[in-house]
């Protein structure tokens, strides 16, 4: 078959708009209606049984209590198994059963993994990578999704299983793609677009070269035909733009696609995307959640007694639902093991799978989902275990998700649409991680994405609840405590707003290299820390790498033998801050590696080095305590954990989790209310003991 031209591509877009006719005038996203009850299921993939059984799988769904299925995003070859010809019976059959059953269906587009006879027709279609690398055909997610061949492709298809499934009252919403990325993919057609994208924002190649400082080496431009490729390039402003570009193109894609689904679908079925986890390089999470309306995360973690806390899970959600100031999905997480090979096989402890679907709905999950219904039997996901295992049959793990999903029938209602208020916010940088990746301050684990881990991991660790908002967040006064770790890019504006709001009474925790570059990834000119300067109260020229960790000057934080910061220190100079503590050394020691300045109504307390967590987490604590943030719910014994939200009948519900093997006793700390899974009354002050991996869950008497 000879290769299509453009021309033709667009034209035969027309008749795949023939496929469906726009069910709306629809044309953004609407926030969708409440739900009833929790969604409680699996992605479900009969096409990958051995044989014939999907009677029986949809009666196990049915007992186990599940009320909700994913099918369709992995298969496109059976959707289309030759170009142009469309094949549906053996999904209508799958729905089909569904709907008799009771149990709802979202539907993913299978475009995350193309067929083989459409590599074959066009192997343009494969990304090519930096350097020239040629993506091959076998693994997902190998494909340059600008390419108007592929996008030919995904729009006949979508449009296809859109306008056949609109009306079918089972499907209730749509999955776009899965895990989507950029792929890494730099086509010569990609890299024209983002020629053309930076023309459009310096306008000259002269204003390009000034503002990344490509005098450097000789390399400025004068004309846009010499702009070198990705591949090579040196220069940091053009990294921090091509990683922009890549996130750009992501968002166009889904956006692309969730049009596509609105045109065609019915208004009353949902668009949702599974992001990969979250605070990717190359996925603006928060643009691609405005073409959405509800966003969906896929959360794995640790299983058994040594990593499993419910960090990983809150981390991951926390940053989801802060997306779209509201709930979420959780469209896939562990089942028994994960892994691609049988190197990483540790399933979950006795009720372990329980406890962690109520550690998703505490965090404002209105949807957990497992990868998968059952084990494949070969190829590269073999040893990712579903609910059941290979051999099919009902086990341990089909058995404890069934015990949760009977307490979900009657429960759930009480459970979904939780709403959730933090005091606390995290602000979070793409930009910053990016470049701080390209120009570490540490040549070990230590970076961008580890400090705001041990920063959320501190707030857990207190049971103090966080948002995250991003440097486009258009109003921070609504939040007590602001945490700003390393915002080394930060526009002028960006930096304005955090001092506007200090001033304005705001408190903020900030760490060290903040302020220390502009919007394209050029150090300040001025004294850092430039602009922040006068709402941090120091300046400073100096700075240094930590050979070895350093002591703070007399333990002010009572950390013991976690007294003691590495990796980075700045020489802070005092204008109007005081110093909170000093290193301990004979040089270092003259300089505070913690300040606090107080700025109009408000107060900034900057770290000036890389904190142990200890350390950290009695940095965070002061200004909680200080904020009058310090009560009951942070003197739970280690390994409880709560989570609190406001229900749909605007009652107080109070999760408390025991992420441990061993039985824990401690004071309910509330209003009167009732336990939800235990059907009883409990009092103020009355004392409750959960079991190993045990939970309990209080809704208050009163709204």
């Amino acid at each position: 078959m000879l290769k299509r031209t453009l021309l033709s591509y667009a034209m035969s877009g027309l008749t795949a708009a023939a496929a469906c006719a726009p069910a709306s005038a629809q044309t953004a996203p609407a926030a969708p209606p409440p739900l009833p009850t929790i969604l409680y299921g699996t992605a479900y993939y009969h096409e990958y049984m051995p044989y014939e059984r999907l009677e029986k799988d949809v009666q196990m769904m049915k007992a186990a209590g599940f009320n909700v299925v994913r099918l369709g995003e992995s298969t496109w070859s059976l959707w289309e198994p030759e170009d142009g010809r469309f094949e549906y019976a053996w999904m209508d059959r799958v729905i089909d059963a569904m709907g008799k059953a009771g149990i709802k269906v979202i539907l993913g587009t299978p475009t995350y993994s193309i067929p083989a006879w459409m590599a074959k027709q066009h192997p343009e279609i494969l990304a090519r990578k930096f350097n020239g690398a040629q993506n091959t055909y076998g693994m997902r997610q190998n494909m340059n999704t600008d390419s108007p061949a592929y996008r030919f492709y995904a729009e006949r298809l979508i449009r296809k299983m859109a306008a056949r499934y609109k009306d079918n009252p089972t499907v209730i919403g749509w999955q776009v793609d899965n895990e989507t990325s950029s792929y890494g993919a730099a086509n010569d057609d990609v890299f024209l677009r983002f020629q053309h994208y930076l023309e459009k924002k310096f306008g000259t190649p002269e204003n390009l070269s000034k503002a990344w400082f490509l005098n450097y080496w000789g390399q400025n431009l004068h004309t846009w035909v010499d702009l070198p490729r990705p591949d090579g390039a040196q220069s940091t402003g053009y990294k921090l733009e091509w990683s922009r570009w890549s996130q750009m193109r992501v968002t166009d894609f889904l956006s692309w696609q969730s049009a596509l689904i609105r045109e065609c679908a019915s208004p009353r079925q949902f668009v949702t995307h599974d992001f990969a986890g979250s605070m990717h390089a190359d996925v603006n999470e928060e643009a691609v959640a405005r073409a959405l309306d509800i966003p969906a995360v896929n959360i794995y973690h640790w299983s058994q007694p040594e990593h499993y806390n419910g960090a990983d899970q809150a981390l991951q959600a926390d940053f989801t639902r802060s997306l779209k100031r509201g709930n979420f999905l959780v469209t896939e997480t562990n089942a028994q093991t994960t892994d691609w090979s049988s190197s990483f096989q540790y399933p979950p402890y006795d009720g372990q799978f329980r406890e962690d679907v109520y550690t998703h709905l505490s965090n404002g999950a209105n949807m957990v989902e497992y990868w998968h219904w059952a084990s494949l039997h070969a190829n590269q996901e073999t040893y990712w275990k579903g609910v059941l295992s290979h051999d099919l049959e009902p086990n341990r793990a089909y058995a404890e998700i069934s015990h949760t999903g009977r307490e979900l029938q009657k429960i759930g209602p009480r459970l979904v649409n939780l709403r959730i208020h933090n005091d606390v916010a995290i602000l979070w940088s793409r930009d910053s991680m990016n470049a701080i990746n390209d120009m570490p301050f540490a040549k070990d684990k230590a970076d961008y994405g580890s400090l705001v881990r041990q920063i959320h991991r501190a707030l857990y660790d207190l049971n103090v609840g966080a948002d995250f908002v991003f440097p486009e967040s258009a109003d921070l006064s609504s939040y007590k405590l602001l945490i700003v770790p390393s915002l080394y890019v930060a526009d002028d504006a960006l930096l304005r707003r955090i001092t506007d709001y200090i001033q304005k009474g705001g408190h903020v925790v900030m760490t060290f290299k903040s302020g220390f570059t502009n919007e394209n990834t050029a150090v300040r000119w001025s004294m850092a820390p430039g602009p922040l300067r006068a709402a941090l109260g120091f300046h400073y020229q100096e700075f240094s790498n930590l050979a070895q960790p350093l002591a703070l000057k007399g333990d002010p934080y009572h950390a013991g033998a976690d007294n003691q910061v590495k990796h980075w220190a700045e020489f802070l100079q005092l204008d109007t801050a005081k110093a909170l503590a000093y290193y301990d050394h004979p040089f270092f020691g003259r300089w505070p590696a913690i300040t606090a300045n107080h700025y109009g109504a408000g107060t900034a307390v900057y770290e000036g080095s890389y904190l142990s967590d200890q350390l950290q987490k009695a940095v965070l604590q002061a200004s909680l305590q200080d904020l009058g943030m310090i009560g009951p719910d942070q003197q739970l014994p280690p390994n409880v954990h709560t989570r609190t939200g406001t229900n749909g009948a605007d009652r107080p519900v109070h999760y408390y989790f025991n992420y441990s093997g061993t039985e824990v006793s401690f004071n309910y700390a509330h209003k009167p209310g009732t336990d939800l899974l235990a059907a009883r009354p409990v009092a103020s002050a009355e004392k409750l003991t959960l079991g190993p991996w045990d939970v309990a869950i209080i809704e208050e008497n009163a709204k």
